[in-house]
């Protein structure tokens, strides 16, 4: 959706141009700061080395005008630098970049992330199957020194964007992809209304799920046998800064990625919201306790126990961010005076 909750609509172009019954493919790059300079130019180099090269690449400017300038003086040819035309954040940025790119199938990728030289041909292979609406790929954590903690869990990956423990096999359902490395058909995502703006990252505050929600809207709207899948070849390296390498981090993200999950669950239904977070909860992190307390009593150190703790202690952040995100939600209801029951 746009910021004035209209639906997000092509602007007309001319049709690309074809490959033989493939779909073509725009690569879209959203950056808000400079602090990523050397980050995002590795990325946009990647994706001129690519086995099959995109029909487009577009650089999304979320509202930072130092970067915008650079960006459109200092980068390699083959890059069209746009600006996010829509509310600050990743979903305006992101739905800026969908409004004018010309390719069937638009690649998502993070402006910390590299991309493997055949990221954009294993991202588009899944979309020859016509209930293939959305993809998402293999993100590795790319640690800066001293890598990572030992009480971090293998399950906790994804507070700093990369691929966890518990997700599905190679070509299985994804509820939703990973934001780092994913991509939508276009038709679906626009028809969708695009990205919610008032969900996801904005800067550098560590809320999220804006992925989860598109996902849920566009198989909603779509129906029937539409599919998300996971497509683990398509690999990118995403790095993991020192200052998310730590205890407050770890913690600030769980607790709002468990207020977006409120936010989410009241937009598209709990039902969907949460269809993957039952199955995590009661296999993959009892699991991955157990696992933790076994390695620390068998001789392998105090690090099995302090992921353990880690589990734990993530676990319940989520859902202390969940219970004040629903209060929240109840809050603003009762204030406007609407009934419910």
């Amino acid at each position: 959706m746009s910021d004035a909750g209209h639906v997000l609509a092509p602007t007309p172009s001319a049709p690309p141009a074809r490959t033989a019954g493939a779909p073509t493919v725009s690569v879209v790059v959203c950056a808000y700061t400079l602090d990523r300079w050397d980050d995002l130019v590795a990325g946009l180099a990647a994706l001129r080395h690519q086995t099959r090269p995109p029909l487009e690449v577009l650089l999304v400017v979320d509202h930072a005008p130092d970067l915008l300038a650079r960006a459109r003086t200092g980068l390699a040819p083959g890059v069209t630098v746009l600006e996010n035309v829509f509310e600050r954040g990743l979903s305006g940025a992101r739905n800026s970049g969908a409004a004018v790119a010309g390719g069937d199938v638009l690649l998502f990728l993070d402006d910390d992330a590299r991309p493997d030289p055949d990221w954009v041909e294993a991202g588009t292979a899944a979309f020859a199957d016509p209930a293939v609406v959305g993809t998402g790929g293999t993100a590795v954590p790319a640690w800066d020194a001293p890598g990572r903690p030992a009480w971090f869990p293998e399950s906790f990956l994804w507070v700093v964007g990369c691929s966890y423990e518990g997700l599905p096999g190679d070509g299985a359902p994804l509820r939703n992809p990973i934001g780092a490395s994913m991509g939508f058909r276009r038709a679906d995502l626009l028809a969708a209304g695009g990205f919610t703006s008032g969900i996801g990252r904005v800067g550098r505050h560590p809320v999220g799920c804006e992925e989860t929600e598109l996902s849920i809207r566009v198989r909603q709207r779509r129906g029937g046998a539409a599919r998300i899948v996971l497509t683990g070849e398509a690999v990118v390296h995403h790095r993991v800064r020192t200052d998310r390498a730590t205890v407050g981090y770890f913690l600030r993200r769980c607790f709002w990625e468990g207020f977006s999950k409120a936010v989410v669950a009241a937009a598209v239904g709990s039902e969907d919201a949460l269809s993957s977070e039952r199955s995590y909860a009661t296999q993959v992190l009892p699991h991955a306790v157990v696992r933790g307390i076994r390695s620390t009593a068998t001789g392998g150190g105090a690090a099995g126990v302090q992921q353990a703790a880690a589990v734990v202690v993530g676990f319940g952040t989520t859902a202390a961010g969940y219970a004040y995100g629903l209060l929240a939600r109840r809050s603003r209801v009762a204030g406007t005076g609407v009934r419910r029951g």
